[in-house]
């Protein structure tokens, strides 16, 4: 069944569309479990109201999920770790208030690497996200959940968080389109810090057109996020009418290098030459620094992430029961018992890191190379207006390939966090199939230029059929 957008399935009632949401959740989770939570009943009574409105938002009725990351109202927000397993929020975050102003209906919260970390969303406390694509391989995460929901049908469109290729990564993996903005485009009040100056509030989406809808209703300063930018929010749906006659798109020889699986580069070539069938003009160019994204993410989100998660003591956020005889007991026993491997693994990197005697050989060395790589964009964007490639330089891995080998999952975000440490909004665009799975491509450009982004990917999209085909509903004997 081919994917509709925004504007055909807005053509049915709420109430249906709520329902066929509600049973492709039931149809699709007992086989990839990308939900922790599904609000059925709320989900239900908004939709009957939403019906009965006469005044309608741009996403009046539509089925949204959230990653279990993003704070909301309803249900719990418990960041897919035991230790926020009782958690309720008292308030919305800044971007759940928007969707809901512009009608938008939440039908659940989806299931992610404990805390964001993770690539595969394999690292779950609540057990992994399976591919819809092929049961035995990764979603991609850490917002694999939120992928998959759309992948699947289960919702029209989902947020998700990227910090290194969380949004990326799994729409690649999962045939959808992942927009990460750029770095204080979207608010980040009341969404679970993993590294502070690296989190974003991502969009997954069928269609480009639709992510550059969402983007335009999500995007803008927050008073309660000072990092929020005041850069105005672009006319994004209006972008993707302009198409690529004019446009130089570059191609980092990096991203297509010797660390590139050879089927995965084929199939991102065979997008972008596409791009310049479609009068876009090729230009090879390279990022000398990439080599060293992976290594400054690494450090500098650990870092970040070991003081975020000095909060989480199973006293103050979703009470948990702990035999301890006092107060250092209690934290010992408590994060011990309710964290996860990932988690605890951040936390002692990141200590380490930010140590006494460390701090200047690691974390201030880090940090200045992360400006040189945001200069070495800034200097490739006087050339060019967007940078394509792959998302991965690998295909869909099987689950537990990796999930025992902390360096190996984290190559795995290799062409990803150059964008995140440079702060640059990313997306990925359906761009083919390498032995029956999907792979991505991805798309960067400067700083608050998703338009661009948008720009050249709906044209990619709107030249090819990669983006209407869906997984199938496996069989049960």
């Amino acid at each position: 069944m081919p994917k509709k957008n925004a504007r055909e399935i807005k053509e049915k009632s709420s109430q249906t569309l709520i329902e066929e949401s509600l049973e492709s959740i039931q149809n699709w989770e007992p086989h990839v479990r990308a939900f922790l939570e599904v609000f059925e009943d709320s989900a239900r009574a908004q939709a009957k109201k939403a019906d009965a409105n006469k005044e309608q938002g741009k996403l009046h009725g539509l089925p949204v999920a959230i990653k279990d990351l993003i704070l909301t109202t309803e249900g719990h927000t418990t960041a897919a770790s035991k230790i926020l397993e009782t958690f309720e929020s008292p308030y919305d975050a800044t971007v759940i208030k928007r969707l809901k102003a512009a009608g938008a209906i939440i039908v659940g919260k989806t299931n992610l690497d404990e805390f964001a970390m993770g690539s595969s969303n394999e690292y779950s406390a609540f057990g992994p996200v399976k591919n819809p694509w092929d049961m035995s391989r990764v979603a991609g995460g850490s917002s694999g959940g939120s992928a998959v929901a759309v992948a699947t049908g289960e919702a029209w469109a989902a947020l998700g968080t990227d910090t290194g290729g969380s949004v990326r990564l799994p729409a690649s993996f999962c045939n959808v389109v992942g927009l990460k903005p750029t770095y204080g485009r979207n608010s980040r009040f009341g969404v679970i810090a993993y590294a502070s100056s690296f989190d974003q509030v991502g969009i997954f989406s069928r269609t480009v057109k639709d992510n550059a809808l969402l983007l335009e209703i999500l995007a803008g300063q927050d008073e309660y996020d000072a990092t929020t930018a005041r850069e105005p929010v672009g006319d994004y749906t209006g972008a993707c009418q302009k198409g690529v006659k004019g446009l130089t798109i570059g191609l980092p020889k990096e991203f297509f290098g010797k660390d590139v699986e050879p089927e995965i580069a084929e199939t991102v070539s065979g997008a972008v030459k596409q791009l310049e069938k479609l009068g876009a003009r090729l230009q090879e160019v390279s990022l000398p620094l990439m080599h060293a994204a992976v290594p400054t993410y690494y450090l500098l989100v650990k870092a970040e992430a070991s003081s975020n998660l000095a909060r989480f003591d199973a006293l103050r956020y979703g009470k948990l029961p702990v035999q301890a005889k006092n107060l250092l007991e209690h934290y010992l026993e408590s994060r011990g018992k309710y964290f996860g491997s990932e988690v605890k693994r951040a936390i002692l990197m990141g200590t380490y890191t930010l140590s006494a005697g460390y701090v200047d050989a690691w974390y201030k060395q880090a940090s200045r190379v992360r400006t040189l790589i945001r200069r070495e964009f800034e200097s490739l964007f006087e050339q060019v207006d967007v940078i394509a490639g792959p998302v991965s330089p690998e295909g869909v891995f099987p689950l537990g390939s990796k999930a025992d080998d902390p360096l190996k999952m984290y190559l795995a975000d290799l062409l990803a966090d150059p964008a995140s440490v440079a702060g640059l909004p990313a997306l990925s665009v359906p761009a083919g199939f390498s032995n029956s799975l999907p792979v991505g491509m991805q798309l960067i450009a400067p700083h608050f230029r998703e338009d661009l982004l948008f720009q050249a990917a709906y044209a990619y999209e709107q030249s090819q059929d990669w983006w209407q085909k869906v997984p199938e509903i496996p069989r049960t004997e």
